[in-house]
């Protein structure tokens, strides 16, 4: 089986995935500070629990993840 060299950007971004896409797009490199991937583990009941509270809110599962860590580290930074 031969392989076949890719020259051009325009050809690889149409060989490529639509999240493949899209974490380039994400993870792209901009003014902004770049993000990494974090994992954790909980039970699915609090998760189910914290879904529904982060849909009241308008937001998903990562922002609601990220605006209730920035809310905690509000939080305990300025009771020094």
């Amino acid at each position: 089986m031969a392989l076949k060299k890719i020259d051009g950007k325009d050809e690889i971004m149409q060989n490529e995935s639509l999240s493949g896409m899209r974490a380039k797009k994400v993870f792209a490199g901009s003014e902004k500070e770049k993000k990494i991937l974090t994992t954790f583990s909980i039970e699915p009941s609090f998760k189910a629990e914290l879904e529904e509270l982060f849909t009241d809110m308008g937001l998903g599962w990562a922002a609601g993840v990220r605006f209730a860590l920035r809310e905690f580290y509000k939080k305990y930074t300025s009771e020094e």
